[in-house]
């Protein structure tokens, strides 16, 4: 029988272990009853189902008596199982389907193919044999009309098994509903403040006033060495932002653009910029593995000279910064590039890591990297491709700060398949942030928005830095403001939800009991209780956090008269 589905928060399915590689004797059962897939668990054998690109499918029937169902001798990548469904325009849709193949191991991709959009993936897993693992995807009908789901795989030699199928629609109301639900469980507490005279006694009436003072959640923009001597930009960041990454200016290529001529006025001058304002600086980046962002006295070097190099990098940068970033970069984009590995061997990534943490073993240590939420289409940056190589580089040895950086540089966001992604790396259960967002539409203030609601409320999401550094020439792809810093509909989208996302400036009264209950957003706050017949007050400073019990009490003690 298929294993029952534990009771989990609607939307925000039960996620995988470390290695995103949830991997059962026997699938759990459809989610949401597989929603508008018919016969979703093969109960009815291959009722409404049916074979796509000319193969052949059967049933099957496990040991333990579960049904299934299996492609038989393909020899295209596409040839498996499909049906068709009706897609409606602007429904969000959840899939998920439990896979395994016979021999080995393989990557097998969802694709929904109508009239209007082709063939579009959604979502991907590794299948193994002997074991059922769960792929997660998602999609935004852009149109309404038929359309059809198979299963791919370029291994050929492989069976496709497939069991417990969904498709789920929702509306964007609906997302917008679980996402505020979301947002109110993991980003607030419930506070309770209590008013009492010198003797303990209740003081009913007493007036509130809760002021915040700095938001819980890190959230920024990168930002260039043109903020040094523009005082309106300086204004205008400082006034919203708690956390930022350099642009160029921490890279290697900007430090050493010449062999032994080290140079790190900008990045000094900045970091002391961020310091005097209270703003957290993310290290960007100690090496990157792209060919082509290697400056070319790296590239003319042979291996033991590179190797040497890399390390006087290390020894260079990361003590000159340590305690002063929150955060590295160690070696961004290694997912996609491999330049330090075919030039040092295949553990190249995991040594630097190493010799990052030992240096400064209080950063969180990123694995940065794009594609992974921008689109299933990349077969190098899926979520489990992810999971992968952050395996690969922590079990190399003891890194117990690692995180997940996601660039997130978008054009048209399937937020549906953002979710389904985030799910499936939160599995790993280290930090996530979307590092470098930003969008290139016409349309970027939405889109901006819906990734932006999409992260705030994901529980595994620990921080965003937008991608919008300030250039008089223009910004890499998403400004905020024009260059006299007006807000452009970009800019007024961030101000929104920081406004949204805070409680600030709240006034009221204690009850009959002298209490005042309150949900308030993580973060640093001043609370001030006064005596309702009296000058007299009382004055705290509080920081509530994700470790802060809910409905925890403060007591203020105020004087009458």
């Amino acid at each position: 029988m298929k294993a029952s589905l534990l009771k989990v928060f609607v939307l925000f399915s039960c996620v995988a272990i470390f290695t995103g590689d949830l991997c059962l004797a026997e699938p759990q059962r459809a989610q949401y009853g597989g929603g508008i897939v018919r016969n979703p668990e093969f109960n009815d054998g291959s009722t409404g189902w049916s074979v796509f690109g000319f193969g052949q499918i059967v049933e099957r029937t496990s040991d333990t008596g579960n049904r299934f169902l299996a492609t038989d001798r393909r020899n295209l990548s596409h040839q498996s199982m499909s049906q068709k469904v009706y897609l409606e325009r602007g429904m969000l849709y959840t899939f998920s389907a439990w896979l395994q193949v016979d021999q080995g191991n393989t990557t097998i991709t969802a694709i929904f193919e109508t009239a209007k959009d082709g063939l579009v993936p959604i979502g991907a897993v590794e299948a193994r044999s002997g074991c059922w693992s769960m792929l997660k995807g998602g999609l935004t009908a852009k149109s309404s009309g038929p359309a059809e789901f198979h299963f791919e795989s370029k291994d050929t030699s492989v069976e496709i098994w497939v069991d417990s199928v969904s498709l789920q629609p929702f509306t964007e109301g609906q997302w917008r509903a679980h996402q505020a639900e979301s947002i109110n469980k993991v980003r607030k507490k419930t506070l309770a403040i209590r008013a009492v005279d010198a003797n303990g006694h209740a003081v009913p009436g007493a007036s509130v006033s809760i002021q915040q003072k700095r938001s819980g959640f890190p959230f920024g923009c990168a930002i260039a060495s043109t903020i040094l001597e523009n005082s309106a930009y300086q204004s205008w960041f400082t006034s919203r932002f708690t956390v930022t990454t350099f642009e160029n200016e921490m890279k290697w290529p900007s430090n050493e653009p010449e062999q032994g001529k080290e140079q790190y006025a900008d990045a000094d001058a900045m970091l002391a910029f961020a310091k005097q304002h209270g703003i957290a600086v993310r290290g960007h980046n100690l090496v990157m593995d792209v060919p082509e962002a290697v400056q070319s006295w790296v590239q003319s070097l042979p291996t033991q000279q590179l190797r040497e190099a890399v390390n006087k990098r290390f020894n260079s940068v990361i003590p000159r910064y340590r305690g002063q970033v929150i955060a590295w970069d160690v070696v961004n984009e290694n997912i996609h590039n491999t330049y330090y590995e075919d030039k040092l061997g295949e553990n190249a990534s995991s040594i630097f890591y190493q010799q990052a943490h030992q240096l400064d073993p209080n950063a969180l240590m990123f694995l940065n990297d794009f594609n992974t939420l921008e689109a299933p289409v990349d077969d190098k940056a899926t979520p489990e491709k992810y999971l992968q190589r952050l395996q690969q580089i922590r079990s190399f040895g003891n890194l117990p700060r690692m995180a997940i950086g996601l660039e997130s540089h978008f054009t048209i966001p399937d937020i549906s398949y953002v979710r389904s992604a985030l799910d499936k790396l939160a599995g790993a259960n280290v930090p996530i942030w979307l590092t470098e967002l930003d969008v290139a539409n016409s349309n970027e203030s939405k889109y901006l928005e819906d990734v932006l609601r999409e992260a705030y409320s994901h529980p595994a999401v620990q921080g965003i830095v937008m991608w919008g550094a300030w250039h008089p020439q223009g910004c890499w792809r998403m400004c905020l403001t024009d260059n006299n810093f007006k807000n452009l509909p970009t800019g007024d989208v961030v101000d929104k939800l920081i406004f949204e996302w805070k409680s600030d400036n709240l006034a009221a009264t204690t009850d009959a009991d002298g209490l005042y209950r309150v949900e308030l957003f993580h973060g640093e706050y001043k609370i001030t209780v006064s005596h309702p017949s009296s000058n007299s007050s009382s004055v705290r400073s509080l920081t509530l956090d994700s470790a802060t019990q809910n409905n925890n009490v403060l007591s203020f003690i105020v004087l009458s008269n």
